[in-house]
């Protein structure tokens, strides 16, 4: 028998991966799951992607392969999206690199900036890929501690009580997942002044700065960031988009060019009509953001009503596309979601897969008609 390699001993199978083969075989079985447990929204692309997808795939070019750095139309596209948006120029020749997806970005930087030994900054609680991405290159996690009491935002002064000679990268994803936790301008330039002092690069996730957040920034509102910073953003969440795989990463020319060196190594480029369609719906007007954060607020009411009705806490001062909510007993996480599957047949996420500050929590999905979250919300309460 072929041994694995010894990296798949500090990993495993994402929670997701293997919960969601459970929750398709119980609905396999006829069992009437409503899912609030991830976060791929269920609402419709902009028109305007899918009538560009179709226009292009006749086009000359549409199955050959593509530019490692995509089409420069793209990445003017993205250029004057975060001009728009964001009131942030990037240089669409050297400081934009689009992605099939920001989580494959999590991979490539990692690729590009970790040395074995190196260590690496991770929010608990946060997206479990950081940690698994800094274990398959072998650099050291280092989780630092989010908590309620202080905003969900790192306390920089714990910070640097640690020993951060070998820190060579840190986590930072505002607005939160899976708190939905904001981080204000102030804040990020004290962050940005802690990576500068300690020669950190510092990356922002940042696909959920549309979702029920009125006012999105982008880590490079603060000036001098791009010496020190990587964003990372994506179409998944703000254009309903997650199964088209586009994302981006933004930053110097330097940064940039390394991450691409990895890229051209992983992949042929994206496919050439999704990059037509990416085009289409970056130019979407205001009102694709006011539509889609009306429908998100109609059903975050409905998720609060059913996080009291499971008699959990929240902050509703929160934004992006889920609820996190505190378990008021002393039942674990997963037992919590664990029963709520099998007695009422709805599936949520458990907060410690996201860090062991995470345990006592649940994360609610919105990424579900109000009809199914109304017969959720009745499942508990008859």
């Amino acid at each position: 028998m072929i041994t694995k390699a010894d990296r798949l001993n500090i990993i495993e199978e994402y929670y997701f991966s293997t919960k969601l083969k459970e929750v398709n075989s119980l609905i396999k079985k006829g069992k009437p799951i409503i899912n609030l447990g991830i976060g791929s929204p269920d609402l419709q692309p902009p028109q305007e992607a899918l009538e560009a997808l179709k226009a292009s795939l006749t086009d000359q070019s549409a199955n050959s392969y593509q530019s490692y750095n995509g089409l420069e139309d793209l990445r003017i596209s993205i250029s004057k999206f975060y001009n728009k948006h964001y009131d942030v120029d990037l240089d669409f020749t050297s400081e934009i690199l689009p992605l099939m997806g920001s989580k494959e970005g999590i991979m490539h930087i990692s690729l590009a900036f970790l040395n074995v030994g190196d260590s690496v900054l991770i929010p608990n609680p946060g997206y479990p890929t950081y940690a698994a991405a800094t274990n398959l290159v072998q650099a050291k996690p280092i989780f630092y501690d989010l908590k309620s009491e202080n905003n969900w935002l790192p306390n920089l002064k714990e910070l640097e009580k640690i020993n951060l000679k070998k820190v060579k990268l840190m986590w930072i994803n505002y607005p939160h997942m899976p708190t939905g936790a904001n981080c204000d301008i102030n804040f990020l330039e004290e962050l940005i002044s802690f990576a500068k002092k300690h020669q950190i690069l510092l990356v922002n996730d940042n696909p959920y700065s549309f979702i029920l957040n009125r006012k999105p920034i982008s880590i490079f509102n603060v000036k001098g960031s791009k010496d020190y910073c990587l964003e990372l953003n994506s179409l998944s969440k703000t254009f309903n988009m997650s199964g088209w795989r586009v994302g981006m990463v933004c930053g110097n020319k330097a940064n940039i060019t390394n991450i691409l060196t990895v890229k051209s190594n992983m992949d042929s480029g994206m496919y050439y009509p999704i990059q037509k369609a990416a085009i289409a719906v970056l130019n979407s007007p205001n009102s694709w953001f006011d539509k889609m954060n009306d429908i998100y607020e109609e059903r975050r009411v409905l998720v609060k009503k059913l996080a009291d009705s499971l008699n959990c806490e929240y902050d509703n001062k929160s934004s992006g596309m889920f609820i996190w909510a505190k378990i008021n007993n002393d039942t674990k996480s997963k037992e919590f979601t664990n029963e709520l599957l099998d007695k009422y047949n709805i599936f949520i996420a458990p907060g410690d897969i996201f860090g062991s500050n995470g345990e006592g929590y649940v994360r609610f999905s919105l990424c579900a008609t109000k009809e199914l979250i109304t017969k959720a919300i009745k499942r508990i309460n008859e």
